[in-house]
């Protein structure tokens, strides 16, 4: 296998990762009662952590879909750089308030949030369906 497929390879590993963490942690927000959530960060509102829930469901989908349709694939690393930032927010408010110890997983999943945005944007970019039309356009 030729390095720029087995890069490819590890970016839609990491990627389908990070959409199956986040599709769940964030259905999760939004599914428990709201009394729950605010008994697990006495930080943040219920309102706040049910925004981050929506943000994390959004962001596994631009993990993914973009990718797999071929559609505006410019979104899968603008979707990894919105989760590096709620992970940014998640290792802070875990050091805050539990111990250190408890920050070592937002950490590692921001890190590999950032690998996935760096290489879609720079080094691996997805491809862009093209049109019928301009595809023909391509051909003559």
């Amino acid at each position: 296998m030729s390095r720029p497929r087995k890069l490819n390879a590890s970016l839609w590993t990491a990627q389908t990762l990070l959409a199956l963490l986040f599709l769940f942690a964030g259905g999760m927000k939004l599914v428990t009662p709201a009394a729950e959530l605010a008994k697990m960060s006495p930080l943040l509102s219920v309102t706040f952590i049910q925004f981050i829930g929506v943000c994390e469901v959004l962001g596994g989908l631009g993990m993914i879909l973009p990718g797999l349709t071929r559609i505006r694939t410019g979104l899968t690393p603008l979707a990894a750089a919105g989760l590096v930032i709620i992970m940014i927010g998640a290792v802070v408010v875990s050091v805050a308030t539990a111990p250190v110890a408890t920050a070592i997983l937002p950490l590692v999943t921001g890190c590999v949030a950032t690998f996935v945005a760096y290489a879609r944007w720079r080094v691996s970019p997805l491809v862009t369906r093209q049109s019928p039309r301009v595809a023909w356009q391509a051909a003559r």
